[in-house]
C-alpha cells in the first residue's frame, strides 16, 4: 500500500481496494482530548488532494464545518423551537410554522443543511412563482429562510448564507382602493341594516384594521375626551383548533392612541345603546368576558370572516365588488390627506412605523396634496403681485 505525506496537516495513501484516501487534523476531541482526523476518499489522488486543500484552507480561515446529516427539515424545526418560539408573537409564530409546512419543506426539506446552495433556494422561490405566489408572498418565505439560516452560521452549521445566492421576483405592489366621495355616503346607507353597521363605520372613520375594531373593548374608548387607544387586536390560531383570541398589541406592536372625527363616536354610541338591549335581551345567556366593543346578540365576538363575507356582499351593491374590509382603512387616510392632514398624522393614525411608509402607500393621495398647495400658493403670490 503506497503512502506518501501531503502538504499541511494531512496525510494521502491509496487503499488496497485502489481508492485513495486523504486524513486531516480537524481539531480536538473535547471529550478525549485527543487530535479529531477527518477521512477523505476519492478515486484520484488529485481529487483527495485538492479536497483536503479545501479543508485546510477552511481551517485556516476559520470557516471549517463539520460534516453533518441534519436536513433543512430537521434544522427548520430546532430553529423554531429554540430561536423562534421565545421571540416572536403567537400568530407569527404559526405563520412560520405554515410558511415552513407548505413552501419550504416540500421543496428543499430532505436536503441535507450544509449542502444546500443558492440554486436550492431559487428553486424555491421558481416553484412559488409558478404556483401563482405573488412576490410578497415569496419575499416572507425568503425572510424566514434567511433568519433560520442565519442562526445557522452563528451555531457554525454552515459558513454561509445560501439565500444570498438566489434572486427574489419583483414585488408589484398592488394599488390600493378607496372608496371615492360618491361611493362614501352610498356605503354609509348600504350598511344601515346591517349588524356591523357600527363596526365598519368605525373603520372607516378611525381608519382601524379589521382585528382592531373586532377586538376593540369599551375600556380603550374614551368619549369625553374623543379618543381610541389602539393597543389589541382580534386575531385567529392558524394551527391546532383555530380558536380566536385577543392579541395584547398591534401590528406594529405598538399602542397608539388616535383621535378620530366625532361622527365616529356617534356610531360607537349608538353600538353601546345596541349592545345594552342585546344584553338585556339575553339575560343570563349574555357573556362578554372581554368587555368588547362588537359583539353578536349574545355578546360573543364577531368572526373576522363574517365580517369580510358580510362587507363583500355590501361593496358588491354599491358596484365596489373589489373593495375590501382594509379599503375602509384606505378611505380614512386618503379623506384625511385630501383634508389638509399632514403625513405624520396620517401615519399615527395609521399606526405605520415611519412616515416614509405612509407617504408610499398613499403617494397618489399627496400629489394631489402637492397640486392644491401649489395652488394656495400660487394664489398667496396672484395676490402679492396685484397689490404690488
Amino acid at each position: 500500500m503506497a503512502k506518501r505525506n501531503a502538504q499541511g496537516s494531512g496525510s494521502i495513501r491509496q487503499r488496497s481496494n485502489g481508492r485513495w484516501e486523504a486524513r486531516v487534523t480537524v481539531g480536538t476531541n473535547p471529550g478525549t482530548g485527543k487530535p479529531e482526523r477527518r477521512s477523505i476518499y476519492g478515486a484520484t489522488q488529485k481529487e483527495v488532494r485538492q479536497r483536503m486543500t479545501e479543508i485546510i484552507n477552511a481551517l485556516d480561515k476559520g470557516t471549517y464545518q463539520k460534516p453533518s446529516k441534519m436536513t433543512v427539515a430537521l434544522w427548520l424545526q430546532e430553529w423554531l423551537d429554540t430561536y423562534a418560539a421565545n421571540k416572536v408573537k403567537p400568530l407569527t409564530l404559526s405563520s412560520y410554522q405554515g410558511i415552513i409546512r407548505n413552501h419550504i419543506n416540500p421543496q428543499i426539506g430532505a436536503v441535507e443543511l450544509q449542502a444546500v446552495k443558492g440554486v436550492h433556494i431559487q428553486r424555491v422561490y421558481n416553484a412559488m412563482t409558478d404556483a401563482g405566489a405573488s412576490g410578497k408572498t415569496v419575499k416572507n418565505v425568503s425572510a424566514v429562510l434567511h433568519k433560520a439560516f442565519s442562526i445557522a452560521i452563528k451555531q457554525g452549521y454552515i459558513a454561509a448564507n445560501p439565500c444570498d445566492g438566489a434572486e427574489l421576483p419583483k414585488v408589484v405592489k398592488r394599488e390600493i382602493s378607496p372608496l371615492t366621495d360618491e361611493e362614501i355616503p352610498l356605503f354609509l346607507s348600504a350598511i344601515e341594516d346591517s349588524p356591523m353597521r357600527n363596526a365598519y363605520a368605525l373603520c372607516l372613520f378611525a381608519g382601524l384594521r379589521e382585528g382592531e375594531c373586532l377586538g376593540l373593548s369599551w375600556k380603550q374608548v374614551d368619549f369625553k375626551r374623543r379618543r381610541i387607544v389602539i393597543n389589541q387586536q382580534l386575531q385567529k390560531q392558524k394551527d391546532g383548533d383555530r380558536e380566536y383570541y385577543i392579541a395584547p398589541s398591534t401590528k406594529s406592536s405598538k399602542p397608539r392612541t388616535i383621535e378620530p372625527p366625532a361622527i365616529a363616536f356617534e356610531y360607537l354610541k349608538d353600538e353601546q345603546i345596541r349592545q345594552v338591549e342585546n344584553r338585556f335581551k339575553a339575560g343570563r345567556a349574555w357573556s362578554n368576558p372581554d368587555d368588547l366593543v362588537f359583539t353578536d346578540e349574545l355578546g360573543k365576538h364577531y368572526a373576522i370572516f363574517t365580517f369580510y363575507n358580510r362587507f363583500k356582499k355590501i361593496a358588491a351593491s354599491i358596484g365596489r365588488p373589489d373593495a375590501r374590509p382594509h379599503d375602509l382603512r384606505h378611505t380614512a387616510a386618503t379623506v384625511a390627506i385630501a383634508s389638509g392632514a399632514d403625513i405624520k398624522s396620517v401615519q399615527d393614525l395609521l399606526g405605520h412605523a415611519t412616515a416614509s411608509f405612509t407617504l408610499n402607500v398613499y403617494a397618489h393621495s399627496t400629489e394631489k396634496m402637492m397640486q392644491d398647495t401649489a395652488a394656495r400658493v400660487q394664489g398667496y403670490y396672484d395676490s402679492f403681485i396685484k397689490n404690488g
